[in-house]
């Protein structure tokens, strides 16, 4: 597997080593002891799995402590924009964002550790899986709308589909005052 440091401390971009053949293909997308020499020592409690049709855009979505997630984000069919912003009040990168093309013929990965904020927009029909190093909790779940001006991120799609809930969210300066 090969670890990529990003441009924001804590976000690694992970390429898995994909044996192919005739048959079709085969890689490891997790192994506890290669992550944890990778810098990710952390242990999964939860899986979660999504489908979203071409166009919808989920989050920005976090949960709060003591229930904050790190997560190891793929997709297995479909390609996906996936989008990270550093909540980390004491951070140099805070309120800023990186986005990544998560597309399942490269098998790329992104760990998300907490702090931060996560979403991602459907470039194709797309199944979404996710590990996390917490078990969810509505009472502990925020997020800040996905289109805020002051972000200003590009998720690559015209008019997404998005949730009543997602377009409900506060922004970043409502929540954060910055």
């Amino acid at each position: 597997m090969i670890f990529k440091q990003t441009s924001i401390e804590g976000l690694i971009e992970i390429y898995p080593r994909i044996f192919k053949d005739e048959r079709g293909l085969f890689f490891e997308s997790y192994q506890r002891d290669v992550f944890t020499q990778n810098g990710i020592p952390f242990e999964f409690v939860q899986d979660n799995q999504s489908f979203s049709s071409a166009g919808v855009l989920r989050g920005l979505h976090f949960q709060n402590q003591p229930f904050a997630q790190g997560k190891l984000v793929r997709v297995v069919m479909g390609k996906v924009v996936d989008v990270a912003v550093d909540l980390r009040p004491n951070s140099p990168t805070f309120g800023k964002h990186q986005k990544f093309i998560l597309d399942a013929s490269l098998q790329n990965m992104l760990y998300i550790p907490e702090g931060f904020a996560h979403g991602f927009a459907a470039i194709e029909d797309s199944i979404f899986t996710y590990k996390c190093t917490n078990v969810y909790n509505k009472v502990s779940e925020g997020g800040i709308i996905w289109n805020d001006p002051d972000l200003a991120i590009d998720w690559g799609v015209t008019n997404p589909n998005v949730s009543q809930k997602d377009i409900e969210l506060p922004t970043f300066q409502q929540l954060f005052g910055k």
